[in-house]
Formats: C-alpha cells, structure tokens, sequence
C-alpha cells in the first residue's frame, strides 16, 4: 500500500536531512494506515484488546531525505502467522529513487501477553499477505 508524504523542517537534523529517529515516524504512519485500509485499525483491533507490539526492526538507509522533498513509503506484510506478522517498508524519494528499507517484526498482544489471533481474523488478515 502507498502512502505519500513531505519531509517538514522539524523532523530534520542539523544537516538538512530527515533524523534518523523520524523515519520510524513515517512507517508507523504508514503501516497504521495500511492497517486501516486492511480493515484491521489499531482502534478497532484495540477494542477487541488486541495490540501489535513490534520486537524487531532492522533499518537500511540509502539515501537522506532533505527537507521538503515529497516521499512515497511501500507498506506490505511479508508474512503472518496467528502470533506474529512481518512488514517490509520501503521509502522513495520524488524521483523515484530507493531512499530507506525497514523490515518490522511484531507480536499480538492481549493482556499484555502474546497471543494467537483467531482463525478467522487470521484468515482477513493473511489475505493481504505480498511475498518478497
């Protein structure tokens, strides 16, 4: 799923360029609204006591991002299983070219301890599931 986006002066560093914190700004943006137009929001998956809680994030960054350049990040799961999902995110500048790569591991949560999503919510979710 696309998600469009401008780099804003606040969220740069000294340099000019996006802060390194800040890109896991822009993917958690866009995987909640991945999860949104899945159908799965973090409001309606909280109201069923679910949460997502990430364990793993590997960042890959290629090129910066300067202030107001306008981005494209690709949000896709890789792969799911009723305790765990994996994203792959990828984040392009306006000319098309490969800026950032993160790959986000994460857990159901429910009572605060991991937890396996029913099959049927299981079935919804994997549906969405784009292979690397």
């Amino acid at each position: 799923m696309k998600f469009n986006r401008k780099i804003y002066g606040y969220e740069c560093d000294v340099y000019g360029h996006l802060n390194n914190a800040n890109y896991l700004h822009l993917y958690e943006e866009a995987r909640s609204e991945a999860l949104e137009n899945m159908g799965m929001s973090i409001g309606k998956l909280s109201e069923e006591g679910i949460h997502i809680y990430l364990t793993e994030i590997n960042l890959t960054f290629k090129i910066g991002l300067p202030v107001g350049e306008k981005v494209v990040i690709d949000t896709r799961m890789i792969k799911t299983t009723r305790a765990t999902s994996i994203w792959k995110q990828e984040i392009f500048n306006s000319a098309g070219d490969l800026c950032n790569i993160v790959i986000v591991k994460g857990v159901f949560i429910k009572a605060g301890k991991p937890f396996r999503i029913s099959k049927e919510l299981f079935e919804d979710y994997k549906k969405f599931i784009q292979p690397d």
